[in-house]
């Protein structure tokens, strides 16, 4: 449950990191296992995870399972002038072109990104259409307008439509 080397490399990063300008940010070194155990008990108290690649992707994945699944989890990586946002579930090559995947968290990511841009630019549209594509998903999700992970019999292509027939 612990890499010496590997992780006592990234814990002492990741202090002096802290240290050198995140003293705000609370601190709290965890062992992984630990740290699972205590997000599965009671995930409000965690607000920023600080994850190696490795536990990272099985931390992200555990979460994922708190709020419904990987097909309706966000993910974006932020530097310091740049972020990235995507989907965490990866490509699916297993279900691709068959219409299965849920393209919510795609869509959620382009949400974040726009709320990303809207806060560091002051870009008003950019709000105004995270917020308007957030309206409509949630209102698809909760009038059972659902693809199949989640319960629901909506295709990529029909829950697509769901969302666009929202946006107007």
């Amino acid at each position: 449950n612990i890499m010496k080397k590997s992780d006592g490399l990234f814990i002492r990063c990741a202090k002096e990191v802290h240290d050198a300008g995140y003293e705000d940010i609370e601190y709290e070194e965890l062992i992984i296992d630990a740290a699972c155990m205590r997000l599965v008990q009671d995930p409000t108290n965690f607000d920023i995870l600080l994850c190696e690649n490795l536990y990272g992707d099985v931390v992200s994945d555990l979460c994922a399972g708190f709020v419904g699944g990987l097909g309706v989890t966000p993910g974006a990586n932020f530097g310091e002038v740049n972020a990235v946002f995507e989907a965490v579930h990866g490509s699916a090559p297993d279900i691709a072109g068959k219409g299965l995947a849920n393209p919510l968290a795609i869509t959620m990511s382009g949400v974040m990104m726009l709320n990303h841009i809207a806060t560091r630019t002051g870009d008003t549209a950019a709000k105004a259409a995270a917020d308007r594509i957030k309206v409509a998903y949630n209102a698809a999700v909760g009038e059972g307008e659902r693809t199949g992970d989640l319960g629901g019999s909506l295709g990529t292509e029909a829950f697509a439509d769901a969302l666009v027939r929202r946006l107007g």
